[in-house]
């Protein structure tokens, strides 16, 4: 069917609630129309996501529950065991999330699989946890993270408390697909299905022992616990869990920002809640001031992404992923080594898009560091690939897009374990008198200056969708062989698995998984990529100098971006 053809059948369709159609009777432009329902939300690097609305290129509680269907067939097709082990389930604060959540707790009961679900909000990360914890067969959180008030989503995991890879998700979306009759989906009331044993409310019990599990990845105690911090949830999840994890740690001057405490679907105060964008920490800054403040800490709405701000000569100085995972890193490692318990096999998992930095102190310290694609269910299965046999130890898992983890009770970024060691650091070096930022300065000046210039070409709809194929298309011709008198060494194209060298005229196959993403490198260590975004109407671009000198970095970060950009803004 086309999409009007699609929308007509919506306004037909006996399993379609009255209100819903009347929402799809008022769209009066049929680009709107065409936008709803030229295809179905599709799995990507975070399972659905889009915005609310009626369609079915929408998130709503029929494009939900159809995927909550094809789920529960497929967990009965693979054992009775995977049934009975059954499925947790948790929710962020946004629009909807509660009702997608109960809705498809009961839709697993109908189906006779057992659903965990929490009883009230609770971070994406505990989410993997309790999949780990109570051993279920998989897990799903309804959340679209750190998009817009306008977006909902919903994140499927399996058995191994990461996110679903291609191995489970190609299988699962032709489940998915093969619900075609909204009538065919099952669904139990609430009391029955607890009354069945097939629905169970879980909370505290759960916290508990996921916080003592946070707090044991502590490096060390030797900190000045008075160290000023303010923290903001932005309205999410993460205030309960962070404020409790630091004060148990003993972290007792804390301030939160009481416009951000609570939850808030309509995210009041800062409209886009990201805190990779600087302003996200307005109220957080007015806050820093009053109190002086030596640490700003944010963490976006499902509590899977921290960013940080520090003071430093009396200014409050960002940070971004990159320069914050390389902080970590070396925070980690030196406090293992100050231990004699820095393992010999230690390992760092980034994605292929994320800086150098972090590898860089890892290599000066013995620690091998593996690429894989963006997405913390690839850094995770690779996790899983390289432990599995005790050949490697992951100490540290991150990428650029402000997503950290460390320990192996939860397979996904972490910002309630990220905020704990964030903080900890800070306390660390405030006690031998110095700031994050003098740290990474130190970084700097050992290892040369890594900058970064890493932003988002927005194109919206399905003129947008094309033009960014047609951009990727003609980059794989176009490409600049050199900036500033700099040679290109080589590029690797992820959609046809290759590694170009551009200096012996060769090439290899490369070991990271099959993507459309573009990367490019330098003589000099500097490079960039390109990536086509996959729950997002963004082209993704990401460029890395390498300098002696600050102002040398930023130069060379300048005449990458404008070479580039002659390109892309060639292709209409």
């Amino acid at each position: 069917m086309n999409y009007m053809e699609r929308y007509k059948s919506w306004l037909k369709d006996k399993n379609i609630d009255e209100k819903t159609k009347e929402e799809l009777k008022k769209i009066s432009d049929e680009k709107e129309i065409q936008d709803r329902f030229y295809k179905d939300l599709e799995f990507g690097t975070a399972g659905l996501r889009g915005k609310l609305g009626a369609g079915t290129n929408r998130m709503n509680i029929y494009t939900v529950s159809k995927a909550t269907q094809g789920f529960a067939n497929f967990i009965n097709k693979q054992s009775k065991e995977y049934a009975e082990r059954g499925v947790a389930i948790a929710h962020d604060s946004r629009h909807m999330s509660k009702e997608f959540a109960l809705d498809t707790a009961l839709i697993f009961a109908a189906n006779g699989i057992k659903a965990f679900l929490f009883e009230d909000l609770r971070p994406t990360p505990e989410l993997s946890f309790s999949i780990l914890h109570l051993k279920t067969a998989g897990g799903i959180v309804i959340t679209a993270s750190h998009n817009p008030k306008e977006y909902n989503g919903y994140k499927a995991y399996w058995e191994d408390g990461a996110q679903i890879t291609s191995k489970i998700a190609d299988p699962l979306t032709e489940e998915i697909n093969n619900v075609n009759d909204f009538s065919t989906i099952k669904r139990i009331s609430k009391e029955e299905a607890i009354e069945k044993g097939l629905l169970k409310i879980i909370g505290k019990e759960i916290d508990d022992i996921y916080i003592e599990k946070v707090k044991k990845l502590s490096i060390t105690d030797d900190v000045d616990k008075d160290l000023c911090v303010v923290y903001t949830p932005l309205n999410g999840t993460g205030n309960k869990p962070v404020r409790r994890v630091l004060k148990e740690r003993g972290f007792l001057n804390v301030h939160v920002v009481p416009e951000q405490e609570n939850p808030d679907p309509d995210f009041t105060t800062v409209g886009y809640p990201n805190p990779e964008d600087t302003k996200a920490f307005k109220y957080s800054i007015n806050l820093g001031k009053s109190v002086d403040a030596d640490l700003l800490v944010a963490t976006d709405p499902d509590c899977d992404r921290l960013a940080i701000m520090v003071k430093h000569n009396n200014e409050y100085v960002s940070f971004s992923g990159n320069q914050t995972g390389a902080i970590l890193i070396k925070y980690i490692i030196d406090g293992l080594k100050g231990k004699n318990a820095l393992p010999k096999n230690g390992a760092i998992i980034k994605s292929i898009v994320t800086g150098d930095l972090g590898k860089r102190i890892g290599q000066e310290n013995g620690i091998t560091t593996f690429e894989t694609l963006t997405g913390f269910k690839n850094i995770c299965g690779k996790e899983n690939e390289i432990t599995k046999n005790g050949e490697y130890e992951l100490i540290f898992g991150y990428e650029e897009s402000i997503g950290f983890k460390a320990g192996d009770f939860v397979k996904d970024k972490d910002a309630v374990i990220s905020s704990m060691l964030l903080v900890e650091a800070a306390a660390y070096y405030k006690k031998r008198g110095k700031t994050l930022k003098d740290v990474l300065d130190g970084l700097f000046e050992e290892f040369g200056y890594y900058l970064e210039n890493n932003f988002s070409i927005i194109l919206e709809g399905i003129e947008g969708q094309e033009r960014i194929k047609r951009i990727m298309k003609e980059y794989r011709n176009l490409y600049p062989k050199e900036f500033s008198g700099i040679k290109m060494i080589k590029y690797i194209d992820y959609l046809e698995m290759k590694e170009h060298d551009l200096v012996n005229n060769s090439e290899k196959e490369t070991d990271v998984p099959k993507s459309n993403v573009l990367r490019y490198f330098f003589e000099d260590g500097s490079w960039y990529a390109l990536r086509p975004s996959g729950t997002e109407p963004k082209l993704k671009v990401y460029i890395y100098s390498i300098g002696k000198t600050m102002e040398d970095a930023k130069e060379k970060l300048n005449a990458i971006k404008e070479k580039m950009m002659e390109i892309i803004d060639s292709v209409e």
